[in-house]
Order: C-alpha cells, then sequence, then structure tokens
C-alpha cells in the first residue's frame, strides 16, 4: 500500500493554484480548500481526480479516498478529523456531484 506522501509526489502541481472553491449541483458554495499547509495536499488530490469540466462525482470520490491512502482509513474511525475525505464520503453515500473551481494564486 502506498502511503499519501508518497502518493501527493505523482500527482500535479497545484502551486499554482490559491484555493479550490467548492458548489453543490445547484450552485450553492458548500465550501472552500486553501493551499496551504495542512490543507495543501487535499488541493491536489481534488485537482487530481475533477473532471475538465469542473465536477467531481462518485467515481471520482472513490478515486479520491484511494489516493488519500492511510488517511482514509482514519477519517472513516475519526468523523471530523479529515473534513474534505468527509465531504467526499457523504458525495458518495449520497450520489452526489461538487463543482470545484480552482481559483489562481
Amino acid at each position: 500500500m502506498s502511503h499519501f506522501p508518497d502518493i501527493l509526489r505523482t500527482l500535479p502541481s497545484v502551486e499554482h493554484i490559491a484555493r479550490l472553491e467548492l458548489g453543490d449541483a445547484q450552485g450553492q458554495p458548500v465550501g472552500i480548500i486553501e493551499n496551504r499547509p495542512g490543507s495543501a495536499g487535499s488541493v491536489a488530490v481534488y485537482n487530481a481526480v475533477t473532471r475538465p469540466d469542473g465536477w467531481l462525482d462518485p467515481g471520482a470520490a472513490v478515486h479520491a479516498l484511494t489516493l488519500y491512502a492511510e488517511h482514509t482509513a482514519d477519517a472513516r474511525a475519526n468523523p471530523g478529523k479529515h473534513p474534505n475525505i468527509d465531504r467526499l464520503l457523504a458525495l458518495i453515500d449520497n450520489g452526489q456531484r461538487l463543482h470545484v473551481r480552482s481559483v489562481s494564486r
């Protein structure tokens, strides 16, 4: 099993991204992931799995959970500890999707 830091090195660079703005299917804002220490890995994961049209669907969320590696099991065991993973789990459970908008630095 790969570990999260090893997986992050394989993902596209997100140095050009300041934040990701997340919206629901109706266009309502549901969150922001800032590209800063502690959440930069989530920016990389969400960026990597979001479709070119800006949508992150349940299939992409499942893929994201594999990228989060050991953090996915920790999130399942400790709800609330990893909110960006919790959001993906809820998306899968509810069959919903998120619109992800990248905001450049």
